[in-house]
């Protein structure tokens, strides 16, 4: 009975060395795991910056095309107008060329998305 007791005993004192370093080792993992796979870790991280990169193409994109559309909007301005922008213009909303022109067709540029 006395080494039975003796066996509890080693066995609890064991038992209380390890269940502290056991939920340490747990709680670290348990944060290491949420830094780099969680909400707000290191791999969504990643996949926000090249969100965000994305982003900032298309914003590159829609203020060049913002730029040229307003410096050709300059142009018909009455003060300061082109007479070969108004010309260009008339032909295209009329449809209509002068038997000397060359006609180039390009194909249209995709629309943004």
């Amino acid at each position: 009975m006395m080494m039975l007791y003796t066996l509890r005993s080693a066995l609890g004192r064991a038992v209380r060395q390890i269940v502290g370093p056991v939920i340490g080792v747990s709680v670290v993992a348990y944060f290491a795991y949420h830094t780099v796979h969680g909400d707000r870790g290191l791999v969504a991280l990643t996949h926000l910056q090249s969100e965000v990169a994305r982003a900032q193409s298309t914003l590159d994109q829609v203020r060049a095309e913002r730029e040229e559309l307003e410096r050709r909007t300059r142009l018909l301005r009455p003060d300061s107008l082109d007479p070969d922008l108004l010309d260009e213009r008339a032909r295209a909303v009329l449809n209509q060329s002068h038997p000397d022109d060359l006609i180039i067709l390009l194909p249209r540029r995709a629309a943004p998305q």
